[in-house]
């Protein structure tokens, strides 16, 4: 008995443990994306003559940082 509540009690903290590393991961994977990625792609466009595509995306990237921050 005391055996079954162990493995309870385990599986209870390796699922939170699970979901943490879950939400670490994503925090991360954003931060990449909006420091690294999201510059790197916009850089090639205008770099490759696609101002008129790149524009766009930088004057939408603007506004949604403005309204996170709002």
């Amino acid at each position: 008995m005391l055996k079954l509540l162990m493995m309870i009690i385990f599986f209870a903290v390796f699922g939170m443990f699970l979901g943490f590393a879950f939400k670490v991961g994503w925090g991360m994977l954003k931060i990449a994306v909006y420091l690294i990625f999201l510059p790197a792609v916009v850089l090639m466009l205008i770099f490759g003559g696609f101002l008129y595509v790149a524009l766009p995306i930088l004057i939408i990237a603007g506004i949604a940082g403005m309204a996170a921050r709002a």
